[in-house]
């Protein structure tokens, strides 16, 4: 075997990653080309691969139960296929609550908002898929909008407004928005400059 890799799936995640008849796990290991073993009792999940390491597609296996694991449909780990610049990342709430639970607690419901209201809005704005599951937040998207997003959570966790929040974000849009338009404008003076060919 070419490839081993292990995780630890939380127990009630376990169904998620399966799914109806077995489905979830064996589009991920047709995607991959990759074994999945799941032990429904431990939460142990291994994979394996008859593939060299350096196959990019066992790593995206791993991306891809792990967000399951995490709190994301596998219809959202699913995205993670799409495209090689969409990526996952996770941010550990402990390191902003220390090993105080009702810190922690107090910092999941600021990120979440009222109703998923503050989830909802940062996922808005910043084009991310967003999980808060336990002690992570999880995030799926292209390099720039998960850094977005991550500002975004690290400054509800410091403390932040979610009004300064949305205006960071909303800054950052109407900036990029900007700039497109000055690039497309520039490319329309070119066009108008360009001889055309008879």
């Amino acid at each position: 075997m070419s490839f081993q890799h292990s995780i630890k799936i939380p127990r009630e995640r376990i169904g998620a990653l399966i799914g109806k008849r077995g489905k979830v796990k064996q589009q991920i290991e047709k995607k991959c080309g990759v074994a999945i073993e799941i032990d429904s009792e431990t939460g142990d999940a291994t994979i394996t691969s008859s593939k060299p390491a350096e196959h990019m597609e066992a790593f995206r296996a791993i991306e891809v139960i792990t967000a399951i694991s995490r709190g994301f449909s596998p219809e959202r780990a699913y995205y993670l296929f799409e495209d090689e610049e969409i990526m996952f990342q996770q941010l550990d709430l402990h390191d902003y609550a220390g090993k105080s639970p009702s810190t922690l607690a107090r910092i999941r419901g600021r990120i979440i908002g009222e109703g998923g209201k503050a989830r909802r809005m940062i996922e808005e704005l910043t084009g991310s898929y967003i999980s808060v599951y336990g002690h992570t937040v999880a995030f799926i998207g292209n390099y720039r909008e998960v850094k977005l997003a991550t500002d975004a959570i690290s400054m509800l966790a410091k403390g932040s407004m979610h009004k300064s929040v949305y205006a960071m974000l909303q800054g950052v849009k109407s900036k990029d928005k900007l700039e497109r338009m000055r690039l497309w404008e520039d490319n329309v003076e070119k066009d108008a400059t360009t001889p055309s060919e008879s």
